[in-house]
Order: C-alpha cells, then structure tokens, then sequence
C-alpha cells in the first residue's frame, strides 16, 4: 500500500528560523536586497554629495563677492559731499582687470561666476557678461562633413545640461536680493538666469563707512553642471544595481521556474503516456525544495505504481483462489448429478457445501483486508496505549472455547508503551496473530502476550511478542508466511478454515505504521521447536516520524 512505503522526512524547524533555512530564500533576498543596497548607497552619497557641492559653490561665491566688494569699496567709490558715490568707469576698470578673459570657444559664465553691481535704485552700473561681449559666437559646421560620434556626444550632454527632471523652486529673485542687500544684509539663494538656467547667488551690501551705496551679485550656472554630475555620478549605481537585478532574475529563472517547468512536463508526459513512475535525473539531485519536491514526486509515482502492482497481483492472487473452490464445487455438483445411489450424492452436496464455506470465508477476508487498508491509508493517527490495548485484548480471549487454547498476558499491565497510528488496524494485527496462534495450538495449549520497551536504530520502540505452542515454522517458510493466501496448515485442521490472508494483512498494517513484523522458532533445545514467536516492533510515540 502507498502508506506503507512512502518516505518520511525528519522533522524540520518551524517559523522564521526554517524560513531562512530555506537556500531558495537566501539567495532571492541575497540578490534582491544587494541590488537594493546598491542603490539605496548611491541615492545616499549622492545627496551629500549635492549638498555638499551646493554649499561649497555658496562659500565659494561669498569669498569672492567679499574680496570684489572691498576692492570696489577701496577702488570704485569715492567719499564725496555730502555723500559717498559710485565711480562707474571704475568699476567696470576694475571688474575687467580681476577676473579672467573669457577662453576662446568658451561660454560666457560657464565655468567661472557673473558679476554684476547695481546702484542704490537698483540700475545696472557694470556686468561682466556685458564686459566681455556676452554674445555667444558658434561657427556652422561644414555641410559636408557630417558630426563625429564625440561631437554627437558633446552635444547631447550640452542638451541634457539644461533638463531639470527633479522638481525645483528659486528660493530668491533678483530683485529681492538687491532689496535686502540694500538693508545690509547679505543673501544667498537659488534662482533662474535670463536663459533659465538655475544659478547659485551671493549678494553684498556695498557700503562705505555706514552708507550703502549699491550691491555687488556674484552668480554661478555651474547648478546645471553640479545636476548633471550627479546623474553622471549615478550612471554606475543604477548599472551596478541593473545587473543585480537581471542576475536575479535570471538565476530565479534557471534555478526555479525552469525546473518547475520541467516538473510540469513530466508530470504531464505521465499522464499522457500512461506511464506510472517518474524519473526527473538531475532535478532530484538538487540540495534544495526544488530537489526535496522532485524526489518526493518521484517516491509518490513510485509508491502508488507499486500499490497499483500490488493491487493487481492481488487481483490475480483472488482470482486464482476463487477458481479453485468453484472448480471442486463444479465436479461435486457434476459428480452429484450422476451419482446413482444417494449416499454418493449425500457425499457430493457436503463438499458443495464445504467449498461454499470456503469462498464465504474467503470473501469475507479480502473484503476485510481492502476495509483495513483503506483504513489505514485514510484514517487519522492518534496515541495509541498499545499496552493497555494488547492486555485488554488478551483478556477478552476467553478459554473456554471450542479450542480449549489459554491467552494469557505475561506480566502485569504494561505503562508508558505508546505509539502513534490508528487503534482499530493495530487491534486486527494482534487479533490475527493470535488467532494465528490458537490455530497451530493443541487444546490446553497457551498463547502468551508480552511487551516491552526497545531500542532500535532510528529510536526508542516498542515491541510486542505472541508466542505459541505449536509445532513451529520450518525455517525457509519463515518469511513466505506473509505471503497472501499462503495456506499451509497443521494436520488435523479442517480444510478452508483459513484464507492465507491473516498474516498478510498483519504485515500490511505494521509497514504502514513504520514498524516491522517477523517470526521466530522458540528453540527448546537439540534443534527442536517449541513453537512459534511472531514479533511486532513499532516506534514509540515519542520518536515517531510523521506520515
């Protein structure tokens, strides 16, 4: 039967711990979470590295608005009556010598910073865009000539300069800088240029002694470029993290869905071919579930091809058993038809009825061992005390039957002998062996029942042992015994009493419950029995496998 030979796995872990057991789940989230890892570390270097950037650019541009306000205060403003004034031509003198031409080929406030000073009413005194003629030239490319892949390059990242794909609000305005500046307060903020370009701006009150005479807007247009870094910067985190992802995928891939597919497959070739055993080859020999699944789908088909075997060996083995009292009943019945005197038909009509008794018995067996199997395949387990069952069991044996054969218990009741599987199959084991017993046991025999705890190799047991006093089992029958309807009896003992399926059906039942029955010859000395020993070990309750 499947139950009886299907494996069994030790006990595993349950919750978190067995969760992550599981080598499966360990490398999913390994490769999940370091593509998230690689990202999460990019988003925070880059946010200090923005902050960063942006906050350098604001000293930056405040040291120099300071050193070009003093130079100006010192240089470009002259302390008149009654009031200090702003020396224009001076300013823009002074602006031209102190910062640097623009390069050739360059863009005007690309690069290095805008200055602009404005008087006290806000007018533009000077501009250094204007200075040095902010009008940007570019020659046209030769018709002919067609742009390298550089050129092509350099002018896609020139584009992308201007793309501002995060959301952005100017903290200032021009204007408001000069207001405030002109209350002597220096400002720093961010706003858009006239070419909507984002610019990073620093603006100083230009005082002379306690009067403010104008204000001095130092501006930057490297925030594009400092944006555009950032997205640079990131290229490799978000390439780094795209490949872990597409490693991910792909092993989940290879590693999981393409052998579940292969699962499917065979499962369905199964069923299309007819065929009753799966072979999976190197999916079974994986160290993980998908592994551990395959082989417990290859142990399933096999376990139910050898039940389906079994099943029609059985049939075989009734069909062949039902012959045989129907062939005698036949010739009886054929014999008492031309029998000529009624004692011969008397005689006829007896084996008729003998034989009849013979399939009534042997009927009721196999529809016995079909209600015990479907038991125990399909019923519950629960703790059994197998001690108290079997000293229950003795005792119900009452020795005044027709055989005359005393049951007894040897020992006290038995305490603390449990095991798990289901009570009323266990109960027909015993029942058949001892009935087994009593069948080879002259009158005033005896049919002891033992039990005790053992030690086997996989655990704790218990063992059970019916003991007769018959004439023993020859020594090559010891095994075939088990075999169904195998009905070599004792002399004396009337023909068809016994189908051949009691001990089967014991052994069935005893496999199913992962235990192990055989029999033994009791030696009384100088190669002679003194009868027979069947003995039942099952494992105990507390080292029982699950089913």
């Amino acid at each position: 039967m499947a139950s009886a030979i299907a494996t069994t796995k030790p006990d595993r872990p349950h919750g978190l711990r067995a969760f992550f057991r599981s080598r499966i789940t360990r490398t999913i989230f390994f490769f999940n979470f370091a593509g998230l890892a690689i990202l999460i570390l990019g988003v925070l270097l880059l946010t200090e590295m923005r902050a960063g950037l942006t906050e350098a650019q604001f000293r930056n541009l405040r040291t120099q608005g300071e050193l070009i306000t003093n130079l100006l205060i010192e240089t470009g403003t002259v302390e008149g009556d009654p009031f200090p004034y702003i020396n224009e031509p001076a300013v823009r003198t002074v602006l031209r010598r102190i910062l640097p031409p623009i390069a050739e080929g360059a863009r005007p406030g690309v690069g290095q910073p805008r200055v602009r000073v404005f008087g006290a009413e806000g007018r533009l005194i000077a501009d250094t865009d204007v200075i040095y003629g902010g009008v940007e030239e570019r020659p046209l490319p030769d018709i002919a000539d067609a742009p390298s892949i550089g050129e092509s390059i350099q002018s896609a990242t020139r584009r992308l300069e201007y793309i501002r794909l995060t959301p952005w609000r100017p903290t200032v305005t021009l204007e408001s800088e000069h207001q405030r500046a002109m209350q002597g307060e220096i400002v720093r903020g961010e706003r858009l240029n006239e070419k909507g370009e984002r610019v990073v701006t620093v603006t100083l009150p230009l005082r002379r002694v306690q009067q403010v005479m104008g204000t001095v807007t130092i501006e930057s247009a490297d925030v594009e470029r400092i944006l555009l870094a950032e997205r640079v910067s990131m290229i490799p985190f978000v390439i780094g993290a795209t490949i872990a992802i597409i490693l991910s995928s792909l092993l989940l891939a290879l590693s999981i869905a393409r052998p579940l597919r292969r699962l499917a497959g065979a499962a369905d070739s199964l069923r299309l071919t007819g065929a009753t055993r799966l072979s999976l080859g190197e999916v079974s020999k994986r160290k993980d579930e998908i592994g551990a699944l395959s082989h417990s789908l290859e142990e399933m088909t096999h376990a139910l091809a050898d039940r389906i075997d079994a099943n029609e060996r059985f049939a075989a083995d009734v069909s062949h058993e039902i012959k045989n009292p129907l062939a005698s009943i036949q010739s009886a019945v054929t014999s008492a038809q031309s029998a000529t005197s009624p004692e011969q038909q008397k005689q006829m009509l007896a084996i008729v009825a003998q034989d009849v008794h013979r399939l009534d018995r042997l009927i009721t067996d196999i529809a016995r061992a079909s209600r015990i199997e479907t038991e125990t395949a399909r019923g519950d387990l629960e703790d059994v005390d197998l001690g108290a069952l079997l000293f229950e069991l003795a005792r119900a044996y009452s020795p005044e039957d027709r055989t005359g054969v005393h049951v007894l218990f040897k020992g006290p009741k038995p305490e603390g002998l449990h095991v798990v599987g289901q009570a009323g199959p266990l109960g027909q084991v015993f029942r058949n062996l001892i009935d087994n017993a009593r069948s080879f046991s002259q009158a005033g025999g005896r049919v002891v029942v033992s039990m005790e705890a053992a030690k086997g190799k996989d655990g704790p047991m218990v063992r059970a042992l019916v003991e007769d006093e018959g004439p023993g089992i020859p020594p090559e029958n010891l095994e075939t015994i088990f075999e169904r309807f195998y009905t070599q009896r004792p002399k004396g003992a009337a023909f068809g009493a016994n189908s051949g399926l009691g001990l089967s059906i014991a052994r069935q039942i005893v496999t199913a419950h992962h235990g192990r029955i055989y029999a033994q010859n009791i030696d009384s000395g100088g190669n002679q029995r003194a009868g027979a020993r069947f003995v039942v070990e099952l494992p105990h309750a507390s080292a029982a496998k699950p089913h």
